[in-house]
């Protein structure tokens, strides 16, 4: 499953527009394909400034760690507290009730290089592929 009103990372974040210059993150669900069942979600602390590229959280899943990067640049203004006692809503629901963070964007330009739900799919098809190969 995927959502058109989201723009897509090649590090498999989401990013749902809220308003002017405001963002929503969270994993995508091949993402979370890839780690297994979570039992540990960190997510960053309000206020923080993040930048591009910056890690902003750890999800751990019962095959492994990765950690979440910001495919923005801003502050972060709210983040999903549900997630430290219930990390299994990022398996259960990880386009609604698993998001990470919401930020405030300081370059809201940057959301223009990410990519749309057609582009995200053609990226991940290609990624099967390699794995096949």
């Amino acid at each position: 499953m995927m959502t058109e009103d989201r723009l897509y990372s090649k590090d498999h974040e989401w990013i749902l527009p809220l308003g002017e210059n405001l963002v929503r993150i969270g994993i995508t669900e091949y993402a979370v394909k890839q780690l297994g069942d979570v039992v540990y979600v960190e997510v960053p602390e309000v206020d923080a400034e993040v930048s591009a590229g910056g890690e902003i959280g750890t999800v751990e899943s019962i095959k492994s760690a990765s950690e979440i990067f910001s495919p923005v640049t801003g502050i972060i203004i709210a983040v999903n507290e549900e997630l430290e006692d219930g990390p299994e809503l990022v398996n259960a629901s990880p386009f609604e009730e698993g998001w990470f963070a919401e930020i405030q964007l300081e370059n809201p330009i940057e959301l223009q290089g990410l990519l749309t739900e057609e582009q995200y799919k053609t990226y991940i098809a290609e990624l099967a592929a390699e794995e096949e190969a």
